[in-house]
Formats: structure tokens, C-alpha cells, sequence
């Protein structure tokens, strides 16, 4: 039995959706971030990334994590290839090149786009208006554009990532990218990549993944 750990508000939506696409059968341990609760170290606190018996699962202390018939992996876009590869037929790598390019695509998201794409969600979404800097979110903006671009060329040729059909690969990344979508002008030269994101933003899994993110308390 697969069991995630993690909230729909976190990075945990990457390992929901692709367990919708697969139809996979799972069970979900609400572990909530340490730093949204007001006193984690209350006796009625929930289970958090701080608490005892989530560290024995990640002693990392971050979510999500996943406990597969005992194999317990954690890092979000680790645990999508890992099951994409054991669960996802045509969702995971169909030979060895395709596994590499996933990899990659992976790596790449987490290296050229996120610690941007974060920043733009924090500081123009997620963060009270009074905590916002438009310095940081116009940086972050500025840093990205480079990254979409190579994103857009990309997504010209097949309209998806890897193997010109709906993989992985596309789950990770434009879970990745849909940080950066306070950022609309991003997308104004990136055509490939706006119709890519509707796309994927389109599907039914999709959409199951983020209307119990949005039943969630905030």
C-alpha cells in the first residue's frame, strides 16, 4: 500500500496528481508544515514535519515523504519519477534515453525555475500584501525569463516534454511552474508554454488534485 505523507498545500500535490493520473490506490498522512501552525509544540497540535513520529519517517523534517510496501523515498519530483517508473506505463520512460531526459527535466526544474517561481508565489500570492517586496518578486521575474524561454522552445516541437506524449516529466514541471503564474507577463512570450499549462491544468486528475487542495484549510 502506497502512503504520502504531506498536505495538498505543499509539495505533496506533485505525488497526488501523478497517483490520480495512475489511478493508484493510496493513503494519505496529513503531515502539515511545522511553520504554519502556531505552536507545534502544543499537546493538540496536529502531526507536522517537526513531530517525533514524522522524523523517524524523513529525519529531514520536510514533506512529502513515501512509505511504498517499505521502500520510504522522500523529495517531491523523486518520488513522481520513481513512480512513474514502477507504476505509470506511459507515463514513465519508455527505454533508458527517456528515463535520462526525465531526470533532467527534473533536475532542471528544480535548479533554473523553482527558486524563482517560488519567490514570485510568495511575494505576489501566498504572503499577507503588507509582507510582500516587489523587488524580490520583479528579481525572481527577471531571473525566470530566461528558463521559460528555454521551456517554450522546447514545448514548440511535440507540446509535451519527453516522448511527444504526456509523461512525468510534464507533471514535475509545470508543478514547478504554476508557482510562477502570479507572473502572467512570464507566459506572454511563451506561447508553447501557456497552452502546455492549460493543458495540463485541463486534466481530470488534475483538477480532482486541486479541488481537495482548495477543501483544505488555507
Amino acid at each position: 500500500m502506497l502512503t504520502i505523507y504531506g498536505v495538498h498545500r505543499s509539495r505533496a500535490s506533485r505525488n497526488i496528481w501523478l497517483a490520480h493520473e495512475m489511478g493508484l490506490k493510496f493513503e494519505q498522512v496529513k503531515v502539515i508544515q511545522s511553520y504554519r501552525l502556531p505552536n507545534p509544540d502544543a499537546p493538540d497540535a496536529p502531526i507536522h514535519s517537526r513531530s517525533p513520529a514524522f522524523l523517524k519517517i524523513n529525519p529531514n523534517g520536510r514533506i512529502p515523504s513515501i512509505d511504498d510496501d517499505g521502500l520510504v523515498l522522500h523529495e517531491s519530483l523523486a518520488i513522481n519519477l520513481y513512480l512513474a517508473k514502477r507504476y505509470g506505463g506511459s507515463l514513465g520512460p519508455a527505454d533508458i534515453a527517456e528515463d535520462g531526459q526525465m531526470g533532467m527535466w527534473a533536475i532542471w526544474a528544480v535548479t533554473e525555475v523553482e527558486p524563482h517561481s517560488i519567490e514570485v508565489l510568495y511575494h505576489r500570492i501566498a504572503k499577507p500584501p503588507a509582507e510582500r517586496d516587489p523587488t524580490i518578486a520583479q528579481a525572481a521575474v527577471d531571473a525566470l525569463r530566461a528558463p521559460i524561454a528555454v521551456l517554450d522552445q522546447a514545448l514548440a516541437k511535440t507540446g509535451f516534454l519527453v516522448g511527444g506524449r504526456f509523461t512525468v516529466a510534464d507533471v514535475n514541471v509545470s508543478e514547478v511552474v504554476r508557482y510562477a503564474m502570479g507572473a502572467p507577463e512570464l507566459f506572454e512570450s511563451a506561447p508553447a508554454v501557456r497552452a502546455w499549462l492549460q493543458a495540463c491544468h485541463a486534466r481530470p486528475a488534475f483538477k480532482k488534485m486541486m479541488a481537495e487542495r482548495d477543501a483544505e484549510p488555507a
